[in-house]
């Protein structure tokens, strides 16, 4: 099982949405956490994007990246260009990438395309880190 870190600025929406989805699609082959640079609340239009499609994240909650050793994961996705922050043990683990993806916070009305191309790139991720695994 591949342990994956989401993390954002403020993880409060595109990483938590990814966390819901992760845990979800990708339920016998990834232990999900997400976390943000620095911890906030989980933004309730994030809540509802992922309800739309029958997901509930509503026990999901904010954490700080610095709670979590970078050691303890295999695979770190960045979902807003924060990767260039990140101290860089993060940046070497097994598998990393920075989906740099709109900030719906900013605009709320593109929650719904942000939480789309989320499942896109999970499913995608899933099947990648699976070749990995079978590879190995």
């Amino acid at each position: 099982m591949k342990r994956v870190m989401f993390v954002c600025k403020k993880n409060s929406a595109r990483s938590q949405m990814a966390e819901g989805f992760a845990k979800t699609l990708g339920a016998d082959q990834l232990a999900v956490t997400s976390a943000g640079l620095e911890a906030s609340q989980v933004r309730p239009e994030a809540i509802a994007a992922m309800q739309a499609v029958g997901i509930d994240i509503s026990d999901q909650t904010s954490k700080a990246l610095s709670d979590f050793q970078p050691e303890n994961f295999d695979a770190v996705i960045s979902l807003c260009g924060c990767g260039v922050n990140l101290p860089p043990a993060w940046l070497t683990r097994e598998y990393f990438d920075d989906w740099q993806l709109d900030d719906p916070a900013e605009q709320p009305e593109i929650f719904p395309q942000v939480r789309d191309e989320i499942k896109a790139r999970i499913i995608a991720l899933i099947s990648q880190l699976s070749q990995e695994q079978t590879s190995v």
